[in-house]
């Protein structure tokens, strides 16, 4: 395949998985700050395809390159009218009383910034010219955001509580999203009350930890959707997610997931379990290694010849040939399911350095 295929096959896969991230922009929760998080990938994903098509000037016709930027330019314009939908208008108005008197100097009645005028015209066009910037939060979103009195408990500072043992068994009964971060050496395993919890997830700065999530997702509704950032030496068994998973900085850990799509980013030396329903994507990561989902996490809604696990795109590796940055894991080298039953629930007098061992965290 020549440089030209390559690269529109590349741009093709780019503007796909954009249009799919920005679709998803309303079910992600704005708490955490998640949406605008996904919002600032989805606007340096944009910036970066438009530096690559100006990259391959070189071997691109010029009619080929004016498409690429109207397609760009598309991608921008679905962005706007998205954000514009799912940001809330503010519902506080203030009104200043009626007077007799009209200061022509105050702002409010300088003719170049009233409705209608030529100089408000130009001024509305200056603004509409900064493309694709996020609308401001509204009094409204500020109000919402806040969490209710049944929903404030701090289960992270529940969790780092010291304790004899290493096993946490948070409950997350009252909380609307499942939040794991700033923990080491815990083996947290969710009970089937997290399953309560209806925004996407997030599972960030971890080391040596071993995370299960399989059962609040084995019987009752997945996750809408998981971040998991800045894992290192851990395991995660992330369980069913309806929406996309975002992996970013993780190394040297293991990780198990089902996903309808999943982006990995800047990751290193991580084996990870998939099942997923399209082709996962990884990009600067090097060291990666894939296998189907094990047998003792499947349930009936995962159909094997479904399953896209080693149909991985690298969107940094545009040369013909496989990528060097990923391989599949042979039968021998993949995990056993008794490693899988027995020491991923964990056991009494098992510390989770020994089960993070005995599970090959980090590789020898």
């Amino acid at each position: 395949m020549d440089p030209k295929q390559r690269f529109y096959h590349h741009f093709q896969e780019s503007v796909t998985v954009l249009q799919d991230l920005i679709d998803e922009l309303s079910s992600i929760a704005t708490v955490g700050g998640e949406r605008q998080e996904a919002i600032d990938h989805i606007l340096a994903s944009i910036a970066k395809l438009q530096n690559e098509v100006s990259d391959a000037a070189d071997y691109t016709p010029s009619y080929d390159r004016k498409q690429y930027s109207e397609t760009i330019k598309t991608l921008q314009d679905k962005l706007n009218e998205t954000l514009t939908k799912i940001t809330p208008k503010s519902k506080f108005q203030f009104r200043r009383a009626k007077t007799d008197h009209v200061d022509m100097g105050a702002p409010e009645n300088d003719p170049r910034l009233s409705p209608g005028s030529h100089s408000r015209a130009k001024h509305d066009t200056a603004i509409a010219s900064n493309l694709v910037s996020p609308p401001p939060p509204t009094q409204e979103d500020t109000l919402s955001e806040l969490p209710s009195k049944d929903n404030s408990k701090n289960y992270n500072e529940e969790m780092a509580r010291p304790s004899a043992s290493s096993l946490r068994k948070p409950s997350f009964s009252a909380a609307k999203n499942i939040g794991i971060s700033n923990h080491s050496g815990l083996h947290i395993i969710l009970p089937s009350s997290a399953s309560r919890a209806t925004s996407s997830g997030s599972l960030t700065d971890l080391k040596s930890c071993i995370i299960d999530m399989s059962v609040p997702t084995a019987s009752g509704a997945a996750f809408p959707g998981l971040a998991i950032k800045n894992v290192t030496k851990s395991l995660i068994v992330a369980g069913r997610v309806n929406g996309p998973v975002h992996i970013t900085g993780v190394s040297d850990s293991t990780i198990v997931v089902v996903a309808r799509q999943v982006r990995i980013h800047e990751c290193s030396n991580v084996d990870i379990y998939l099942h997923c329903g399209s082709h996962p994507i990884i990009e600067d990561c090097s060291g990666m290694r894939f296998a189907p989902l094990p047998e003792v996490y499947r349930t009936e809604t995962e159909e094997p010849e479904e399953n896209q696990w080693d149909q991985v795109d690298d969107f940094k590796w545009l040369k013909a040939g496989h990528s060097p940055n990923w391989t599949t894991l042979s039968d021998n080298e993949r995990l056993s399911d008794e490693l899988w039953r027995d020491v991923v629930p964990g056991r009494a007098g098992v510390s989770v350095d020994e089960a993070l061992k005995k599970l090959g965290i980090p590789r020898r």
